[in-house]
């Protein structure tokens, strides 16, 4: 990747919602370089979307949990039937494969309360049935102390040092 296009991305990471033209006085570029620069970090899949990060607590989640899980064998089917149990549930942010601690797979999950996240781990065991050895979960209240808050704009400020 061109260095002027890693310098928008990392623009980008700062705030996506700036102007092309407040982005080209920042890179020293003109507004329609960054405007193709953009599409084309669309296009290529480098961006795959540009969205908000809202206080979860303020728009009413109580808790984040973070669950590992160890599945008993990992075949193309269990893949397929993760991949269908991740889009049932929109409050799902995160779920992927993963390694460590015994475990092979990880969701993270925002919840209203805890009898939310109790029911949402009750249909879950129930979906997965014997297909699950192990699930472990963190929860994290997202009503207190958040020592960094979630963003990825940190990535920007690493980059730049």
């Amino acid at each position: 990747m061109k260095k002027i296009m890693f310098s928008l991305l990392l623009e980008l990471l700062k705030g996506s919602k700036r102007s092309d033209r407040e982005l080209a006085k920042v890179l020293g570029v003109s507004q329609p370089t960054v405007t193709r620069m953009r599409n084309r970090l669309v296009t290529e899949g480098i961006i795959k979307e540009f969205t908000v990060i809202p206080d979860f607590a303020k728009i009413g989640y109580e808790i984040m949990a973070i669950s590992c899980i160890k599945t008993r064998k990992v075949l193309p089917d269990i893949l397929e039937k993760g991949v269908q149990w991740t889009s049932k549930y929109s409050n799902i942010i995160f779920a992927a494969r993963a390694e460590g601690m015994g475990k092979d797979a990880i969701a993270i999950s925002l919840h209203k309360n805890y009898p939310d996240y109790s029911n949402f781990v009750a249909e879950s065991l129930r979906y997965w049935g014997d297909d699950i050895l192990d699930y472990d979960t963190m929860l994290v209240s997202l009503k207190g102390m958040i020592a960094k808050p979630l963003s990825l704009r940190y990535l920007a400020e690493i980059e730049e040092k």
